[in-house]
């Protein structure tokens, strides 16, 4: 499970909100557990709530409504070893290609 706590603007969660967190579920083949801020914050700022659950397939599986809630869902841990069978897509990491080369590392001393 990936969670995510946060305080997305108003003006962020519009376009985002929604689709970065399923992107990160399809992505990861996780579940992702996303509480998020709501309401009038100050100096100026508005967060806008919504907090969701998403399964591995990036569907959304519960949010709350606008204002101060509780999200909850029955998460079937087996759907992840389903998803990650039927979908092996992680088994294409290529770890060698994100980690630091020792020459890399050398250069940064």
């Amino acid at each position: 499970m990936l969670v995510n706590p946060a305080a997305f603007t108003l003006y962020t969660r519009r376009d985002h909100w929604d689709v970065l967190l399923r992107a990160r579920a399809i992505e990861n083949q996780a579940w992702m557990l996303a509480a998020a801020q709501w309401g009038k914050h100050e100096p100026s700022g508005t967060c806008y709530g919504r907090s969701l659950i998403a399964d591995p397939w990036g569907t959304v599986i519960a949010q709350a409504n606008d204002g101060v809630g509780i999200v909850v869902a029955d998460i079937d841990t087996a759907l992840v070893h389903q998803q990650r069978t039927e979908l092996p897509s992680l088994a294409n990491r290529q770890p060698a290609a994100y980690t630091l080369a020792e020459a890399g590392v050398a250069a940064l001393r």
